[in-house]
């Protein structure tokens, strides 16, 4: 399982601050680990708790009443409820239940008559008031706050502010997920969640006050446990591409720790789907690493777009889901 460093390495990044200080610190956080706390972000948490507190009271109903809502009714746009063991995060059935939405598209746009996967209208809980609207409201903040994330993360590379988004960002795939850990009971060595890296640009985590994530470091594992009013990042797979490994996608993994259910709340703020997978620069190509990843696969060697690269790894955590509506 590994030992569990006692002293966290993450550090916290202020978005109040001014660029001069939060490039140089971000950097630092992104070369080091690829995790960090996030806070100064504008977002009133008054929303975030409203958003708890009703995806509680979902996660409370019968599970006949919670698959009134499930994925199969969201067809190629993936969207919708799964129970618990329904997804394979890291190859194994993990031990949460979950909500996945996206950006919220009508049956006009260009990407839904095209038929293209993930994208298209989200599946809502009909018998919890509020929910749709609170869940719409969270994705146009998280959005937002992404956005000025990819500013910063340009400055800290050095770049321009605008690069990333007019590469890369500037028709997002967005991704929220809510997902609900159930206690894991006399499970001792049991995970909730395996070892894994996240596919994408960059996660925005906001999690309850349980506990039990962790992350792995150059000298173990050390605890991300929540801080008040301040959100974890960390990178996923693409930045990790694009500059060369020089940014670290970070392997991290969930234990509830507690005897009551725990809830997180990741957006994942990603590429366009028709986004090149490509270095930034030709000096940001690295060689194959997939002898030393949790998947055993290089995210070096990938050639296509972020759409190909993306529905190759989400058809392995819902083959069943894949085989039915692809």
């Amino acid at each position: 399982m590994g030992s569990v460093v006692p002293e966290s390495q993450i550090v916290i990044i202020d978005l109040g601050a001014s660029a001069d200080e939060i490039a140089p610190a971000l950097q630092r956080a992104c070369h080091d680990l690829g995790f960090f706390y996030l806070v100064g972000t504008g977002i009133d948490f008054r929303l975030t708790e409203e958003l708890e507190t009703l995806s509680r009271e979902f996660f409370a109903r019968p599970l006949s009443e919670k698959l009134l809502s499930g994925m199969a009714h969201g067809g190629r746009a993936w969207r919708g409820y799964f129970p618990v063991g329904g997804e394979l995060t890291s190859g194994e059935p993990d031990a949460k239940e979950g909500l996945y939405f996206g950006a919220e598209l009508s049956e006009h746009h260009p990407k839904v008559v095209a038929r293209v996967p993930l994208h298209g209208r989200n599946v809502f809980p009909e018998n919890v008031p509020g929910f749709r609207e609170v869940v719409l409201e969270y994705i146009d903040a998280m959005t937002a706050l992404g956005h000025r994330l990819m500013e910063a993360l340009s400055m800290s590379l050095g770049l321009a502010p605008t690069y990333l988004h007019q590469h890369f960002t500037s028709d997002p795939l967005v991704l929220f997920r809510i997902f609900n850990y159930p206690p894991l009971g006399d499970r001792s060595e049991a995970w909730s969640v395996g070892e894994h890296t996240d596919y994408g640009l960059l996660t925005i985590l906001l999690q309850d006050d349980s506990g039990g994530l962790q992350v792995r470091t150059r000298s173990g594992w050390v605890d991300a446990p929540p801080i008040p009013g301040a959100f974890v990042c960390n990178l996923g797979d693409m930045l990790e591409r694009m500059t060369g490994g020089h940014y670290r996608s970070t392997p991290h993994r969930v234990r509830n720790v507690r005897e009551r259910d725990r809830l997180s709340f990741p957006f994942f703020f990603d590429p366009g789907w028709d986004a090149k997978v490509a270095a930034i620069e030709p000096r940001d190509v690295a060689k194959d690493d997939g002898s030393s990843r949790w998947d055993k696969t290089s995210v070096h060697t990938f050639t296509g777009t972020y759409g190909e690269y993306l529905l190759g790894k989400v058809s392995r955590v819902f083959p069943d889901l894949r085989d039915e509506v692809l």
